[in-house]
């Protein structure tokens, strides 16, 4: 216990710093800890991810909208809970971003034992909704204690380590539900089990290792990057000064949500992000897509998620550090042009073969890794730290409440009219989407009274 309430110290100086200024790691030991137990926890959550849709189209016999929907569910519904971890973690509560992130995480592990108990539709979407409300819970707590516990200027680099750990973990459960599978005589019984095990072993790790209590390196940088608007007139004012609340009350500072909404910056970036979502077609649907065109059998269905994590893997660490020089909100938007390529390659006539196969793979790979910590680095960028966990989730939710829309929308539209034309109709969406995000995060030519741009953190950084 000695292990997860200590603090970072900085590390000495090197023959390039500045006298008088302590010189601290890139990538601080918090974000490697949390990136292990993502790590963990992916393994756990994509041995079931990957054997999911063969196990309730093929074994239970699911339609693709009842599929479409149950997928919603497992990919959107923690929407609903992602803006309550942000803001009980910012105040305080549940002992503050560890503990409700504690709590998320135990609620997922809980959640895959139950999968061998349920084989119908309403219990399994209940046992999917509460496996996804842990997601929620836990993914804004998360991304603040890194994003708190990084640099400003290599934000970018720290959510990539941590986004590279968390695909690893990613890349190895479809892998070992692939040998569980070949190995054991229960099949997606065996596939839960183990799952379950190694979920509890992740929640094991951050309780021991991740620091109760982490402070942003740079104090003051937040706050001048994500100013908040003054209060309107007649809001309950702040402490008087000369007050000074005891460390336990701290977080209760946090700001309301409603002068936060009015940031400009955190206002574009939750609009893209919902505009981008809508048109985001889950990880499922293009790998059930992709066995349809390869005439897959069901034993071979797991190892397509693993081209997607081998590119994220070797891609997210460089274009986390890509993201810091050349700018954090333009790379999120070439990330979604690579998806819009990987759609474009599934329409054409060779689909099947297996060059542009792994074009597929590659360019989807290569999309998280320009846009899912890229993203909330930006996001970290244009919020102040006492309202870190906040920020985070707003742009969250808004994005995977946008994804949940588009499970049910593409769903209904391959029962009706196939899965080409589906795509077709997403892709198009999808294209359009991606100039509106352009016009929203254009730079504003006068800034007048709105807040400087956050989105590159060193001044050497081109404007997006």
């Amino acid at each position: 216990m000695y292990l997860a309430d200590s603090r970072a110290t900085p590390t000495t100086a090197g023959p390039g710093a500045r006298p008088g200024r302590p010189v601290r790691a890139a990538v601080p030991g918090t974000v490697l800890v949390l990136g292990a137990v993502s790590l963990i926890t992916d393994v756990s959550s994509e041995m079931v991810t990957a054997v999911l849709p063969l196990y309730l189209v093929a074994e239970l016999g699911l339609s693709p909208l009842g599929f479409g929907l149950l997928d919603g569910v497992y990919n959107g519904v923690s929407a609903l809970v992602r803006l309550v971890g942000g803001r009980v973690s910012d105040r305080g509560g549940g002992g503050g971003h560890k503990g409700v992130a504690v709590v998320g995480y135990g609620l997922s592990a809980l959640c895959k034992p139950l999968l061998l108990l349920v084989h119908t539709l309403p219990l399994i979407g209940a046992v999917l909704a509460a496996d996804r409300t842990g997601k929620g819970l836990r993914t804004a707590p998360r991304d603040a204690m890194i994003s708190l516990a990084s640099e400003p200027a290599v934000r970018g680099r720290a959510f990539g380590v941590h986004r590279a750990m968390d695909t690893a973990g990613a890349l190895l459960g479809p892998l070992v539900a692939f040998l569980v599978l070949r190995a054991a005589a229960g099949g997606y019984d065996a596939v839960f089990t183990v799952s379950g095990c190694v979920a509890a072993l992740g929640v094991t790790v951050l309780l021991l290792f991740v620091p109760g209590r982490i402070r942003s390196p740079a104090p003051g940088a937040a706050e001048a990057a994500g100013r908040l608007p003054s209060p309107a007139r007649g809001s309950r004012p702040s402490p008087a000064h000369g007050a000074h609340p005891s460390p336990a009350h701290a977080p209760a500072s946090a700001p309301p949500l409603r002068p936060l909404l009015r940031l400009p910056a955190l206002r574009r970036l939750t609009c893209c992000a919902v505009l981008l979502g809508l048109t985001t077609v889950s990880d499922s649907f293009l790998y059930l897509t992709l066995q349809r065109r390869l005439g897959l059998s069901e034993a071979w269905f797991p190892l397509l998620p693993l081209g997607t994590a081998a590119a994220f893997l070797l891609l997210a660490v460089p274009l986390g550090a890509v993201a810091d020089r050349w700018g954090r909100r333009r790379l999120f938007l070439l990330g979604h042009l690579a998806l819009l390529g990987a759609y474009g390659l599934l329409l054409a006539p060779s689909a099947a073969s297996p060059v542009a196969t792994c074009l597929v793979l590659l360019l989807h790979g290569g999309f998280y890794a320009s846009t899912d910590g890229v993203l909330a680095a930006a996001t970290a960028d244009a919020v102040p730290d006492t309202s870190r966990g906040s920020g985070l989730a707003v742009v969250q939710t808004g994005q995977a409440a946008a994804r949940f829309g588009c499970s049910l929308a593409f769903g209904a539209a391959w029962t009706a009219w196939g899965d080409r034309w589906a795509l077709a109709l997403a892709a198009a969406g999808l294209a359009l989407a991606a100039a509106l995000s352009a016009r929203l995060l254009r730079p504003t030519p006068a800034a007048g009274a709105l807040p400087p741009r956050t989105d590159a953190p060193t001044p050497s950084e081109p404007a997006t």
